[in-house]
């Protein structure tokens, strides 16, 4: 463990909420369901997007102009994301993770509902697109907050030397979201075809995630807070939103740039990938999908043996296989013609592989960097910012560039936005040991954000 004095600490922690032993597992389960429903009802939109969006934009000489307003709306929805990395982390940095949690899993379900049940162009005019955009900036409120809160209440839930191991789960919850949703999207459109799936097929999914949803609020009732706050040192020492920033800006800027090279890859290998081999490669519907949920089904799979080899190796030493190998074989692999299924699966294999260094323990990095009293508030707005500008944009610039005929250029962002976050991550402290019950503030430079 690095013990350099000229860094603010790593991290500091609550007493728990309870006296009572924490049973990991519950924990885990529960910070992770919620997680999972978010992302089954926030992805649908990626993958029904090529069935509604004439439903919300009038139809215009370009097929991919619908397409693309559709994709704009999406990236509406992200940049909601950094006003909710700060007012949901405020909230539970000051009344607790698992308020947070129902909070944010009440406004996914909200504004799925919305979608399912939304009148269209043709009915109400331009209150459609308005309807859209209201229960994406939901959405994206909602996506803003589950992720850190979640993140918090989990790696503070685990047990020192599986940390790792019990952060993978974050993206075990939302590959299984994800895959549920490709998955049943594809029944769908087996079942009902491309002509009813764009009559009104693709509002099944969005009410089946509203549901969900409540399920999930009710489990997580179930759980235990994982930061108290009742107790003498929580209530007078209560945080401000940019209490962290101000005393934490290395992490900061630490957060947002690893974040943006995970942005760009996590959104285009497991999200967007299905529509781009569509659109640039000509492939079939039903293989793209097909080749998607056997890539996910891998993805899924290999997420917490990347977390346990992190508790052994590091999380630098994970990172830096992240980034090397994206930026070496992202170009070759989306070089790769063919629309046939192996090929689509290793391209789409390929790529989720290399992420699930990276991806595994994005959870344990962040927490670790921050104490638990600004924890969520920390990690959160420079998160959500870096996943706003560069995640939520990756299908708007993919198609942009398509249509413009210079598809071939986004190789490159993907490869450059890697390399931003392999830079990043040489300047991380090792953080696989860090005590994140210490209260010890080793840095006298760090400012007091009682003051």
């Amino acid at each position: 463990m690095n013990t350099d004095k000229s860094e603010p600490p790593l991290s500091t922690a609550p007493a728990e909420a309870t006296t009572a032993p924490i049973n990991h597992r519950r924990q885990l389960f529960g910070g992770i369901l919620g997680h999972g429903i978010e992302f089954f009802d926030f992805l649908a939109y990626a993958y029904l997007a090529v069935y509604f969006s004439t439903s919300f934009f009038p139809e215009s000489d370009s097929r991919l102009l619908p397409l693309l307003q559709t994709f704009g709306v999406f990236a509406i929805g992200f940049l909601a994301r950094p006003v909710a990395g700060l007012v949901i982390g405020l909230f539970a940095d000051r009344f607790g993770r698992r308020r947070a949690m129902t909070l944010t899993i009440s406004m996914m379900a909200g504004g799925s509902v919305m979608i399912a049940l939304s009148p269209t162009y043709e009915q109400v005019g331009i209150l459609a697109p308005v309807i859209l955009v209201t229960a994406r900036l939901l959405q994206g409120l909602s996506a803003g907050g589950e992720y850190t809160s979640a993140s918090a209440f989990i790696v503070e839930s685990a047990p020192k030397n599986r940390r790792g191991f019990y952060s993978s789960f974050m993206f075990v919850a939302s590959t299984s979201g994800k895959l549920f949703a490709l998955g049943f999207i594809t029944l769908l459109v087996t079942v009902l075809g491309t002509e009813t799936m764009t009559e009104w097929g693709w509002r099944i999914p969005f009410a089946v995630g509203g549901l969900g949803a409540v399920v999930a609020w009710w489990i997580r009732r179930t759980t235990v807070e994982t930061l108290d706050v009742s107790s003498e040192k929580q209530k007078s020492s209560r945080p401000r939103p940019f209490d962290a920033i101000r005393a934490y800006p290395k992490q900061t800027l630490q957060i947002f740039f690893l974040t943006t090279g995970l942005a760009v890859g996590q959104y285009f290998w497991a999200t967007y990938l299905t529509a781009y081999f569509e659109i640039k490669n000509g492939a079939a519907s039903s293989t793209a999908l097909v080749a998607g949920m056997i890539s996910l089904v891998f993805y899924l799979a290999i997420q917490p043996l990347a977390g346990l080899l992190s508790d052994r190796i590091g999380r630098k030493p994970s990172l830096y296989i992240y980034g090397i190998s994206s930026i070496v074989l992202t170009i070759p692999l989306l070089s790769i013609e063919g629309t046939s299924l192996a090929v689509l699966i290793l391209v789409q294999a390929t790529g989720m592989l290399m992420l699930s260094f990276a991806t595994s323990i994005g959870s344990a990095v962040m927490v670790e960097m921050f104490p638990a009293r600004v924890r969520v508030t920390g990690l959160g707005f420079p998160y959500s910012l870096s996943i706003a500008l560069f995640g939520g944009t990756v299908p708007l610039i993919a198609t942009a560039l398509e249509d413009a005929g210079h598809s071939n250029y986004f190789a490159w962002y993907v490869v450059a936005t890697a390399a931003v976050s392999l830079v990043a991550a040489f300047t991380l402290r090792e953080s696989r040991d860090v005590d994140i019950e210490s209260d010890d503030l080793r840095d006298t430079r760090a400012v007091n954000v009682d003051q």
